[in-house]
């Protein structure tokens, strides 16, 4: 990785979409992906792993990314484990800013990279400043448990989701993606109940959490994230008998944020607007 002076401890480490982000019009979300991981400097790695049609999206991010400056793009698609242990794969991460993951299917990401000479340079090169960056599939798979399936739009009920290890990107935080769009409050609930210490993240279509090396994220794009905080849930009737009955929460904490707000996911606490202009008005 060509070296960069990182003077502050709060820069870029993590884009998290909600899927179907604007690839078109003002491409928001991507332009931010293009400006923390250097700009015009930038050097971006797309990770294909888990797309059934790797050729086609990541010509189409290669395209995207060169339109919107950056310096160098490629796509890597790592097939197997086999792949994922390979020193030519672990090399490619050299000279690499940004790795950004494209959707699909998130458990081919985790069981395909999860725990390979790949995924541990990865590791290794974010305490340095390589910012990772997914959308969809590519966001689930951030966190150390992830959401791999439940029934959307449905009331939730006791054990509808089924769960897998992630990646573990991100600490302390269950993501799930187009969040708003299919209805997926109820999934994030329920896996919640399951992990009551854990924050669930829901982040809408075309909308990014920004994650910081302080663990603050900024929200950005058009839509709105959800964020689930069940520490100091009372009650729950969640279990693995009569899985089919409807699940029972009391004292949940539920936040939502637009853009330009934010959430510090150690104190578990909202960033207003009005609170980062004081900060600014101080300096």
């Amino acid at each position: 990785m060509k070296k960069t002076e990182i003077d502050r401890d709060d820069y870029t480490k993590l884009i998290i979409i909600g899927g179907g982000e604007d690839k078109k019009a003002d491409k928001e979300i991507l332009k931010k992906v293009i400006e923390v991981s250097g700009g015009k400097d930038s050097r971006v790695a797309i990770i294909t792993t888990a797309t059934n049609y790797p050729l086609e999206v990541g010509e189409e991010y290669k395209r995207i990314f060169y339109d919107i400056g950056a310096e160098r793009v490629e796509a890597i698609n790592i097939r197997d484990r086999i792949e994922a242990n390979r020193k030519q794969f672990y090399d490619t991460l050299s000279d690499v800013s940004c790795l950004f993951f494209v959707g699909g299917d998130q458990l081919r990401i985790s069981s395909i990279l999860g725990g390979t000479s790949f995924h541990k340079r990865i590791m290794e090169l974010m305490k340095e400043g390589l910012v990772v960056a997914g959308t969809s599939a590519g966001a689930s798979m951030m966190s150390q448990i992830m959401v791999v399936e439940g029934d959307d739009e449905d009331a939730p009920r006791k054990c509808t989701i089924k769960m897998a290890p992630g990646m573990g990107f991100l600490n302390g935080a269950i993501v799930d993606q187009h969040f708003n769009q299919r209805g997926r409050i109820g999934r994030l609930l329920g896996a919640v109940a399951q992990n009551p210490s854990t924050l669930g993240i829901g982040i809408d279509e075309d909308t990014a959490i920004v994650v910081n090396k302080k663990t603050e994220l900024e929200v950005i794009g058009s839509g709105v994230v959800t964020i689930v905080d069940g520490m100091d849930i009372e009650y729950t009737n969640i279990s693995e008998q009569f899985p089919n009955e409807p699940l029972v929460i009391t004292n949940i904490k539920i936040h939502i944020l637009p853009t330009g707000y934010g959430f510090n996911l150690v104190t578990r606490k909202a960033i207003l607007q009005h609170e980062e202009k004081d900060k600014e008005e101080q300096k």
